[in-house]
């Protein structure tokens, strides 16, 4: 999946004042909001993908897993269009795209809610995931299993997990005054891998590049991409890249962090630049869009987690309680709007 460059910085004093004033000054206008993600169902819907096996380009679990994706959505009252693409690979393969994209209903102009005439549509934000599986586990401790496929059980499966438990609750919950739509992104995770002689950062988040280069139509405020969600012992430092092109969209996930009572899981520090899907959205589609990705600063064998492109990337490493902070955070972002 995406590439982390480590880039140290020595963060101006009166720059981390300043954000500690506004943060808690916005803080105490935000109230907690009184809808409680689930965290089980969450846990249920990442396990349902796993059960597919590895969700690998151009694969029949691939398949399977991405028409039951579609299924989901459409349950929860949201119109999908599937963007099917092929895109070429960095080994040459082409791969079998499908961007799967859940729009909420117009219904005078609130996801689930009636508006009088004349009224116009409602603000919208983007929440976006990928769904596919890294073909290669070669970032396994043991060589043997470089060339073997990786469950994602985090890689991927919890961030649409985590999407879908929240279209269930804006179904049943019509009182957003935001519309939210989602994007499960394709063929992220085809990287050059790390055997390989190739080295190219466009070779990964091809479903991502592919949404950006043909964007039109509805207009987003900000997306937030969600991104390894769900592992163990996981902290979501503020990613570089999200500061450096939409800093208040950083701001304003951080406070709705702290407003749900899980600071703890989103530090104030920042963590790296990532390579990853909210970069063409952010450089393409001229969307503001946050990345929510885990970061280990300590962990050995990769700042991403000890599972990272691993055979070990499965529900045993699945935590409920990642999942929850950052599920009820989103839900504090959405119904604060």
């Amino acid at each position: 999946m995406k590439r982390f460059f480590p880039f140290f910085l020595i963060t101006l004093l009166g720059l981390l004042t300043s954000c500690k004033t506004t943060k808690k000054s916005q803080d105490s206008r935000m109230a907690p909001v009184a809808i409680t993600f689930d965290a089980d169902t969450a846990y249920a819907f990442c396990a349902a993908q796993c059960d597919f096996g590895p969700r690998t380009m151009n694969s029949e679990a691939h398949e399977r897993c991405g028409q039951w994706i579609q299924k989901k959505f459409e349950q929860y009252g949201y119109v999908v269009t599937l963007q099917q693409a092929d895109l070429k690979g960095y080994d040459g393969t082409m791969l079998h795209s499908t961007n799967i994209v859940a729009t909420a209903p117009d219904k005078g102009g609130v996801h689930g809610s009636s508006a009088s005439d004349g009224a116009e549509e409602a603000s919208r934000i983007l929440i976006c995931a990928h769904w596919d599986s890294r073909p290669w586990a070669d970032n396994d401790p043991d060589s043997s299993n470089w060339h073997k496929p990786i469950l994602a059980a985090n890689d991927g499966a919890s961030g649409v997990a985590v999407m879908l438990e929240l279209a269930r609750l804006l179904q049943q919950h019509d009182s957003a005054h935001v519309a939210v739509d989602f994007v499960c992104f394709d063929a992220e995770d085809w990287g050059a891998p790390q055997w390989s002689d190739t080295a190219d950062s466009d070779s990964w988040a091809l479903g991502a590049q592919h949404w950006a280069d043909n964007y039109q139509g509805k207009a987003y405020q900000y997306a937030v991409l969600l991104d390894m969600v769900g592992g163990q012992g996981a902290k979501f430092y503020r990613e570089r890249y999200s500061l450096e092109y939409a800093r208040t969209v950083v701001e304003k996930v951080w406070q709705a962090a702290s407003a749900a009572g899980y600071a703890s899981f989103f530090p104030s520090e920042p963590g790296g630049y990532i390579t990853d899907d909210h970069l063409p959205l952010n450089e393409k589609a001229g969307i503001p869009c946050i990345d929510i990705i885990n970061h280990y600063p300590d962990c050995q064998q990769s700042s991403f987690g000890p599972t990272w492109h691993t055979v070990s990337d499965d529900m045993q490493h699945i935590d409920r309680n990642t999942l929850q902070a950052v599920g009820q955070t989103m839900l504090q972002l959405i119904f604060s709007e």
